[in-house]
């Protein structure tokens, strides 16, 4: 099974517990308009078994131990054969899988579909959950995308207990409002299998690669957000669960 791969990092940090071997995949059904990655978007990326990649892993895979894998992208899931190779081969040898995802391609009406999704969940140990927006109407006008299916996902990974973190850009007018944030916490309060919840203040770092691929940087105007306002935030959508 052949994978297209945008990058890796190999001391990742902020995806998962512990030390983790990151892999992005290229490719992304969704256009947030504060994404970091546009790069990432479109077709191409570097082909890779899914041999190959956990053989670049599990060179150093000492460094690991308190860690272990991680695939984000992009949109991991458009890549979801390959997913499901790659974290077998995984298991086998005791490696901790997680799984970084919009779930934007979640489909509990297509069996085929979800007869993949549930050969992925059994060797995928955790669940990062981008919820990008709860409001769809809003949802649609940062993401291109409706989040119906996100959220489905959402339910569905708590049905089969998949341990699950749930991420969450803030943006000033978008997102940091007390409507939404109470809202999400309302949503969130249904669901057992949360870990964690991890609010993740809105940056620029990615603009110049707007500016590089010829593409229109909707956000310039839009302020960072600074840490006092991501805690308030999370203060909120916690008041309402």
């Amino acid at each position: 099974m052949t994978g297209y791969v945008h990058s890796f990092e190999t001391f990742g940090t902020v995806d998962g517990p512990g030390v983790r071997f990151v892999v992005f995949l290229q490719g992304c059904p969704m256009r947030c308009l504060y994404c970091h990655n546009p790069d990432t978007w479109s077709g191409g990326g570097t082909p890779y078994t899914a041999r190959a990649v956990l053989e670049k892993m599990t060179r150093n895979l000492a460094f690991y131990k308190t860690g272990g894998l991680t695939v984000s992208g992009g949109e991991p899931l458009l890549q979801i054969d390959f997913l499901i190779e790659l974290f077998t081969l995984a298991k086998k040898k005791g490696i901790h899988t997680c799984l970084d995802t919009s779930g934007a391609t979640f489909d509990g009406g297509n069996k085929e579909l979800l007869h993949k999704f549930d050969n992925l969940l059994k060797v995928c140990d955790l669940v990062m959950l981008d919820i990008k927006h709860i409001n769809e109407r809003q949802h649609i006008k940062l993401t291109g995308h409706s989040g119906k299916n996100i959220l489905d996902f959402a339910y569905y990974l708590n049905m089969k207990n998949v341990p699950m973190r749930v991420r969450h850009v803030i943006i000033p007018d978008y997102t940091y409002k007390t409507e939404y944030l109470r809202s999400l916490g309302k949503f969130l309060k249904n669901l057992s299998n949360i870990e964690k919840i991890e609010i993740l203040p809105f940056h620029k770092l990615g603009e110049h690669k707007y500016e590089s691929l010829g593409y229109d940087y909707k956000l310039a105007e839009t302020p960072a957000l600074d840490d006092e306002d991501a805690k308030n935030a999370y203060e909120i959508i916690k008041s309402a669960m």
